[in-house]
């Protein structure tokens, strides 16, 4: 599998996040070779605090396939997963999670503390990148962005 490719997938839905004024991050889910879900943020876009792009992609996935399993799938997001995201990759069987780059605040793969350890009864390989670089300057450059707006820097 070209997991380069699928994160790039996933840093370009994040840019649609960030022109629609989201925090940037993006994700797609892969089975077989194949995109089946694709999600961004849209918290600010929809005034929905679940809108986050992991959710969005596995709502997207479950649609195409009829089914809530998800037990042969890759997902890949450009930012390290939240609680609630994590939540809903062990609730949907993923099999393998690939992650950006870290959330040293809500990062559930270890940043803050690792979800997937827990005694739930699915547990996905978990592995961080491709393209930590790209995913974290995204990230960076859309919150200094605001820094500048607000006044801070």
């Amino acid at each position: 599998m070209d997991h380069e490719k699928y994160m790039r997938m996933a840093l370009e839905l994040a840019a649609q996040a960030e022109g629609d004024g989201d925090v940037p991050v993006g994700c797609v889910i892969v089975k077989a070779d194949r995109v089946i879900g694709r999600g961004r943020n849209r918290r600010e876009e929809r005034g929905d605090a679940t809108a986050h792009a992991e959710v969005e992609a596995i709502r997207d996935a479950c649609a195409r396939t009829g089914s809530w399993r998800l037990t042969d799938c890759t997902l890949y997001v450009t930012l390290e997963p939240c609680p609630m995201c994590a939540g809903a990759i062990i609730n949907s069987r993923i099999r393998t999670l690939r992650y950006g780059t870290r959330d040293d605040k809500a990062g559930c793969c270890g940043s803050v503390l690792n979800l997937f350890e827990e005694r739930f009864n699915h547990h996905p390989r978990i592995y961080q990148g491709p393209l930590k670089e790209e995913c974290e300057s995204q990230l960076q450059d859309f919150f200094r962005g605001l820094r500048e707006k607000s006044g801070e820097i």
